[in-house]
């Protein structure tokens, strides 16, 4: 079997089975309001997931994806309350913003060869920090009269919600993207071998810049989606360790941390995973300190599961 086709199967094995064990220790868990809240919070997260993924297949890493969710996510009520801007001007001026930020990361990894850990780990404390400076971090809301424009994450289309509706847009502009496109295609050799993408012609250095930057525009998305689901935003706060949530999912899906590995479907099963183990975490009164102890073993359960099929498919090859 395709290895891809066993990770996706694997992972939506571990689903089945923890959503089958929540529901049968607490059967509120399959109540209507809050299945409602776990599709919900999954396609705001899945966001955020998918532009982790795309730089886990470059084989880098985004660190400050959350910090940059948050920045945005406060930026949006700041523009609209504060300054009055239009909602669709707001929205895209923080989207090119977010693109400008992905561009520079990209810049800064390819050109002055920077660590991507490093790159993004300070992009994590910058970001934080022009999001309490610009908005002398006061809590901002949307108040009354953006009721409409918080549909966007609060409403619902013939009982979908909206969110999800967005996350299955921006799961098929993506798969196609990387199964249909050339860009797509060179993105994933980048990963797999940088050396001999290089010397195919594939110009690996655009393909990373690419990755980072449709990253950052997918965070500032989810930051924004975000921010509208809570009505209001604490700017010290918001979008902390939404990075870990990202890179758990990506990971866990099947993204290799090598790079040049992972689907979209993966991506989403492991953010629902995350969404429902946390679910499950308030439901069946686990104490919520432990919820980054269950991330870390998410993720290094991916990373081992990773290694242990990778050697095992060396040892095929090999007889």
């Amino acid at each position: 079997m395709n290895p891809e086709r066993q990770r996706i199967l694997g992972i939506f094995g571990l689903l089945v089975m923890v959503v089958g064990i929540t529901a049968a220790l607490n059967p509120d868990f399959l109540g209507a309001y809050n299945l409602g809240n776990i599709l919900r919070w999954t396609a705001l997260f899945g966001v955020l997931s998918l532009g982790a993924a795309l730089v886990i297949m470059t084989g880098g890493i985004d660190l400050s994806l959350g910090s940059m969710a948050g920045l945005a996510g406060a930026l949006l009520p700041w523009l609209l309350r504060v300054h009055g801007w239009p909602a669709w001007a707001a929205m895209m001026l923080l989207l090119a913003g977010c693109a400008l930020l992905g561009l520079l990361h990209g810049v800064l990894v390819t050109r002055l060869r920077l660590a991507p850990f490093v790159v993004t780990l300070c992009g994590l404390l910058i970001y934080r920090g022009a999001a309490r400076t610009i908005t002398s971090e006061q809590v901002i809301g949307y108040g009354v009269e953006h009721e409409q424009l918080r549909l966007l994450a609060t409403g619902s289309v013939f009982g979908i919600p909206a969110p999800l509706l967005l996350l299955v847009g921006v799961a098929l502009l993506t798969h196609l993207f990387l199964a249909r496109s050339v860009a797509g295609r060179w993105l994933l050799a980048t990963g797999r071998n940088p050396a001999a993408a290089r010397l195919c012609g594939v110009p690996t250095n655009s393909m990373i810049t690419l990755a980072y930057v449709l990253c950052a525009m997918l965070a500032g998305l989810g930051g924004m989606l975000f921010s509208l689901d809570l009505n209001s935003v604490t700017p010290a706060q918001f979008g902390q360790s939404y990075e870990l949530y990202a890179i758990a999912a990506a990971v866990l899906g099947g993204c290799s941390l090598r790079g040049g590995e992972g689907t979209v479907l993966g991506v989403l099963i492991g953010t629902a995973v995350i969404r429902v183990l946390y679910n499950a975490t308030n439901l069946l009164g686990i104490p919520t300190q432990l919820e980054f102890a269950i991330i870390g073993g998410v993720i290094l359960l991916g990373v081992t599961a990773d290694e242990l099929l990778r050697r095992l498919r060396q040892s095929r090859s090999a007889l």
